[in-house]
């Protein structure tokens, strides 16, 4: 008989842990059908006075993940080139220069499109600039001179002939010809040098920023 109590109270204890299992597995279930499944956080939420066995009753599906951009994204180490930088190239690659000597102007273009126009002066009779169209050879700022004659160079500055810029198209046996600023802007307009064609200094510092070696130079009458 002693025997047949304790297996009594070892069967009513099994019950009871059933019967506990099973309330907490209705409990589980009444909670994710009321909307109480968080599925950002991925986590059951329970009473503050809920058992432990509880949570480990549910399984969470850790693969649930917030819905992702599918856009493409730069790599990172990818190279972009801002925009102002495509700019200045396209705008010293497909640009060109005119000469009008009868007006006594040149202008910068890009495309079709007109830049800038600026007043220069130009060669004296006997000194003409040749007419065509040449390409530019080479660009210096703050270029020194050298006289032609003495050897005598000029450093840079407000006494330099050549002003604040050098822009050469044509080079021979007599010499070289170009743009470039001066120390006697009160000159520009008038026929005045040997060829070169010469400009106020701001403005061959504009045209300077406008082209590159190679830029086309036509040269018109």
């Amino acid at each position: 008989m002693p025997v047949r109590l304790k297996d009594d109270s070892i069967a009513r204890s099994m019950m009871l842990l059933c019967l506990g299992t099973a309330g907490m597995l209705a409990l589980a279930q009444w909670q994710m059908r009321a909307g109480r499944f968080d599925v950002g956080s991925s986590q059951m939420l329970v009473p503050s006075h809920g058992e432990r066995s509880l949570q480990s009753l549910v399984v969470i599906n850790q693969s649930i993940q917030p819905p992702t951009n599918h856009e493409p994204q730069p790599a990172v180490n990818s190279t972009i080139t801002p925009p102002e930088a495509k700019s200045e190239t396209v705008a010293k690659t497909d640009s060109r220069v005119v000469v009008n000597l009868s007006e006594r102007r040149v202008q910068v273009y890009q495309g079709s499109q007109l830049l800038d126009s600026y007043a220069i002066a130009v060669a004296k009779p006997g000194w003409e600039t040749p007419t065509g169209t040449f390409h530019v050879l080479e660009m210096e700022q703050n270029p020194t001179w050298v006289h032609p004659i003495t050897g005598i160079a000029v450093a840079p500055g407000n006494n330099n002939p050549l002003g604040a810029a050098w822009i050469g198209f044509l080079s021979n046996e007599a010499g070289e010809i170009g743009f470039h600023g001066t120390n006697q802007e009160e000159l520009i307009g008038e026929a005045v040098s040997h060829g070169c064609l010469r400009m106020r200094n701001k403005d061959v510092k504009s045209l300077y920023s406008h082209i590159a070696t190679g830029t086309p130079v036509i040269v018109e009458q």
